[in-house]
């Protein structure tokens, strides 16, 4: 089957780490089907804008790139213009992520149309910027126009569903594959815990909060460490604020990483620590736990649907006593688990193969309502 897969979050040379979790999803259909992925890539990031469609060779993947801004309607009418040809031949649609809706907002593929949703606006509008919280209502019923629409977890499937009513919504979770070989904690006598965070340094994400944290913990006389993997605006008021608090030697950032450094990150630290206000899944602890690393992380999102009990918290408001109550507990219930007993919480729900027979039986769906 061919599929035609459109997204606007996919790696790209400017931003290597954007959308990875969609490039996973791809590279999995691939197994089974023709896919070809358009990128409907931001301004900021494409290198080429005379190009109408800039196509590609991305490590095996054909990746045709269409510059689109979703607050331009110019650039999403081109946009949907230039799909045309490319989508002529698909026997199926696949859209991935909020934005890609946008071009089909009048016309729907005559393909059967299967779209997955990541989008966090969608469970906590508050952390939208206000012109995206106005244009919330108008650009929500999008989400009815497919013939299947894919949620990552529970807690982003039911606005989704609250918007189709009885039209298909189910649920494929994000890919977390497990590492080849699992590193064990190495806790002693004299040797800091090593806590560790993966995620943009945005608000959403609280790396402040991680930092009062982390002088919260010293001042109650833990030797902690905190080690973040990311970038983004508050790169700096995050250094700022570890030296007026004196934990400046007890903080790195780390800036952008990959999926290798990231993992070497993981294998590093005793604990997963993100004082997130809003995830949909967090895919960042779900891989933590793949690990064999127990986590502490904010309760809003999805993630209180995968996380045992047994190895790891949930806090329901942004306060750095709270997180470091959390990770005291944590820390102590978890001292005699191996990574393998961590890792085991999970099984293989997260899998490769879970997600791609996900997606096949979402295609079956599709194909079936469209034929009737």
């Amino acid at each position: 089957m061919k599929i035609i897969a459109v997204t606007a979050w996919f790696p790209s040379p400017k931003a290597p780490t954007v959308g990875t979790f969609v490039e996973k999803d791809v590279r999995v259909l691939a197994r089974d089907h023709d896919v070809e992925v358009v990128h409907l890539i931001a301004p900021h990031l494409a290198d080429r804008r005379e190009a109408d469609v800039d196509t590609i060779d991305h490590d095996g993947l054909v990746v045709h790139r269409i510059v689109m801004s979703p607050q331009r309607p110019d650039q999403i009418l081109r946009a949907r213009r230039l799909l045309e040809p490319l989508l002529a031949g698909a026997d199926l649609v696949h859209t991935m992520a909020f934005p890609s809706l946008l071009p089909f907002a009048r016309t729907r593929p005559t393909a059967p149309w299967v779209h997955t949703e990541h989008w966090s606006g969608l469970t906590t509008p508050a952390t939208l910027p206000p012109a995206w919280r106005l244009a919330l209502p108008v650009l929500r019923p999008l989400l009815r126009r497919p013939d299947v629409v894919t949620a990552v977890c529970e807690y982003l499937a039911r606005p989704i569903r609250a918007e189709r009513r009885d039209r298909s919504t189910v649920i494929v979770p994000c890919i977390v594959p497990a590492p080849a070989a699992l590193t064990e904690r190495s806790p002693g006598e004299g040797r800091p815990l090593e806590l560790v965070g993966v995620g943009g340094l945005i608000d959403r994400k609280d790396p402040l909060l991680a930092v009062r944290c982390l002088a919260e913990l010293g001042s109650r006389g833990h030797d902690v460490r905190l080690t973040w993997a990311g970038s983004g605006p508050l790169h700096d008021d995050a250094l700022a604020l570890a030296a007026d608090l004196a934990v400046s030697d007890r903080l790195t950032l780390l800036g952008n990483v990959d999926t290798a450094g990231v993992s070497a990150a993981l294998d590093a630290a005793d604990l997963f620590f993100l004082p997130t206000k809003a995830d949909n899944f967090c895919v960042s602890a779900a891989e933590a736990l793949v690990h064999g690393r127990p986590v502490v992380v904010g309760a809003t999102g999805g993630q209180g649907e995968y996380i045992d009990a047994s190895v790891g918290e949930l806090v329901d408001h942004q306060d750095a006593a709270a997180y470091a109550d959390a990770i005291e507990r944590v820390w102590r219930a978890t001292d005699g688990l191996s990574a393998g007993d961590v890792a085991a919480t999970l099984g293989d729900r997260f899998s490769p193969e879970t997600v791609r027979r996900g997606y096949l039986d979402a295609y079956d769906l599709a194909r079936a309502g469209r034929g009737a």
